[in-house]
């Protein structure tokens, strides 16, 4: 799990759980890594969970219940120290095991599953926060690198014709149907991975958000392999 990062001014590194949600989003960076090298075996605990569904959200008792080695153990006690860490903090962590996600296959012109870039909005002020402890992990790239696919000439030439009403109601349509939230990489764009054991939070899109939203994607699977992520 020794993951290091090129420097890069749109995201930011910490080296504890108060500085990372103590430090604010400011300028162009959008995204604070705690960065961490975990010891613990996390791929024992994936193949003592079960899989109910394609994403099964796995409880407290859940991770309490299964017999580890000590490595096993070591990895559990992290988990649910970043959920007690998280909850104390206010958040409402989810521990996912993973298969896939599902996909957006309506369009094949525009996809607004969460394989594609996009940014997260909300209503009230919040983050993201997220950490992968087994699996492939997420990308997140900086907005110089993007482009809003919903002004892509092509795109909106597409939606347009899929909407039925005026102009103003055109951008309510975009919203509503969260087409303005997806994003397309621009050539040569360089994404970082956010590796093994890092604990990240992203910014978010929300009224009172100083910076732009983190444009990041989920990782496609790999073949027979899931994910272990918390995230909130």
């Amino acid at each position: 799990m020794n993951n290091t990062f090129p420097h890069n001014h749109h995201y930011r590194h910490v080296s504890s759980f108060s500085e990372l949600v103590n430090t604010r989003f400011q300028g162009n960076t959008n995204a604070i890594c705690w960065h961490r090298d975990l010891v613990g075996d996390f791929k024992e605990i994936v193949a003592k969970l079960r899989l109910k569904e394609n994403i099964t959200e796995v409880s407290i008792e859940d991770l309490a219940v299964l017999k580890l080695s000590e490595k096993g153990n070591l990895a559990r006690e992290i988990i649910l120290q970043d959920i007690q860490l998280l909850t104390d903090f206010g958040a409402s962590p989810s521990l996912n095991l993973l298969k896939s996600y599902e996909r957006d296959e309506e369009l094949d012109f525009i996809s607004t599953d969460v394989y594609s870039y996009h940014v997260d909005r909300s209503p009230i002020e919040t983050d993201t926060f997220l950490c992968t402890y087994h699996g492939p992990a997420s990308d997140i790239l900086p907005h110089h690198q993007v482009d809003q696919k919903i002004l892509i000439p092509e795109i909106r030439e597409k939606l347009k014709k899929l909407h039925v009403g005026t102009e103003d109601e055109f951008e309510i349509f975009l919203k509503d149907h969260f087409f303005d939230l997806h994003y397309q990489p621009k050539p040569n764009s360089t994404p970082v991975n956010l590796g093994s054991g890092h604990l990240w939070r992203l910014a978010v899109d929300h009224p009172t958000q100083q910076v732009l939203a983190c444009v990041h994607r989920a990782p496609v699977e790999r073949d027979n392999e899931y994910r272990l992520l918390l995230i909130c």
